[in-house]
């Protein structure tokens, strides 16, 4: 690969630190430009940005620290954002959506040599994901409404018989939609990527993360990170507390392998102005995951289910990855191995605090949880 010199906005979080790290491997020089948002790096610059790494702290939102961090720049990975259930309404559209509108703007006015953008977008732009009725086949499913998702019905049913359906393998193709502030501004970056990358004629991609988990995922944030905030509880002696019945769903791919889907991307001009899952096509059961990982971590601890509900959160999704997969990608880390790896990490980072406790109280209180009413 010839070298380039790369940015990597939240190039100090989970997704972005990989990145940085692939881009080092590829002889690339590295700015990674991050604001070290509190809720995620409590401790202030982690240790993995090292000083191989240029490192400017800024926000996304400020026209002014675009400027500085766009300068001299090749290539552009975006995967600065505000994520999760977290209460906020306008700081998801003012960082997700507003930020990347000025950082297309930056490129566009300033006329900077930006050879391509590759965002991070989230399976959350889906509304239900493709599911299969027994009698009427494939469809794609709509929200479940919260009338429901009260009465304790939490099953995608067929929209013609009302017969419960099954997952299947979503494809870039379903229909564009959530239903929480999270999942519209993520389908907002898309977008304007989209249409400015039509507009220039600049090469830019979209990729479309399923859950994704590894080694420096934030121990701190309690609003994101399945497996994170199930072992936060775990190692304080908790139960991990699981939403709806426990049989939703969700893939789960390791953070090396999104990196490598980055690269991918970043590489391949057949990838230029297209949008791609990323994901394993493989899903398991919440409650279940919780169960291996306390299995794991040599904790007998059985899920908490208390029959609580997020409005707007998807029933189950499996990535469809055949798309990327044409470009030359398979995911290489099963979930056995890549919680193996996260738990090794776990290991290492002393004490662990359980900040998921209050933040619930919080939700409850906004009603981003909601509870039903048969129990």
């Amino acid at each position: 690969m010839t070298s380039k010199r790369v940015l990597v906005t939240g190039g100090a979080g989970l997704i972005g630190s990989h990145i940085a790290d692939a881009a080092l491997d590829a002889g690339w020089n590295v700015r990674v430009f991050d604001n070290l948002e509190r809720t995620t790096h409590r401790n202030g610059k982690p240790p993995w940005v090292g000083p191989e790494i240029e490192f400017l702290q800024g926000d996304v939102r400020h026209r002014s620290d675009w400027k500085r961090a766009l300068n001299g720049i090749d290539l552009v990975f975006h995967e600065a954002a505000y994520g999760g259930y977290m209460p906020e309404i306008a700081k998801f559209l003012h960082v997700n959506s507003v930020g990347t509108a000025l950082m297309l703007e930056t490129i566009r006015d300033l006329d900077l040599p930006v050879e391509k953008v590759v965002m991070a977008s989230s399976q959350a732009v889906y509304n239900e994901g493709a599911y299969v009725c027994p009698a009427h086949g494939c469809f794609y499913g709509q929200t479940r409404p919260i009338a429901q998702l009260r009465a304790g019905d939490y099953a995608m049913h067929c929209p013609v018989c009302g017969a419960i359906a099954t997952p299947a393998p979503t494809d870039e193709g379903a229909p564009m939609g959530g239903e929480n502030v999270y999942a519209i501004s993520k389908a907002d970056q898309e977008r304007v990527l989209i249409s400015w990358g039509r507009a220039t004629g600049r090469p830019v991609v979209a990729l479309r993360y399923s859950c994704t988990y590894g080694p420096r995922q934030s121990i701190f944030n309690p609003y994101t990170g399945v497996i994170a905030i199930f072992c936060t509880r775990l190692v304080n002696d908790l139960q991990p507390v699981v939403y709806e019945d426990g049989h939703q769903s969700r893939d789960l791919i390791f953070v090396q392998d999104v990196a490598r889907a980055n690269m991918l991307a970043a590489t391949d001009d057949r990838a230029n102005g297209r949008i791609f899952n990323v994901g394993t096509g493989q899903a398991v059961e919440i409650a279940d995951l919780a169960r291996m990982l306390a299995d794991r971590l040599g904790k007998p601890i059985e899920p908490y289910l208390p029959g609580t509900f997020r409005p707007g959160e998807m029933r189950a999704l499996i990535s469809d990855i055949t798309s990327i997969a044409e470009l030359g990608f398979q995911p290489t880390v099963d979930l056995s191995t890549g919680i193996d790896r996260y738990l090794d990490w776990i290991g290492q980072q002393g004490e662990i605090a359980e900040y998921f406790s209050a933040a619930e109280q919080a939700l409850r209180r906004r009603s981003i949880v909601k509870e039903s009413v048969r129990r």
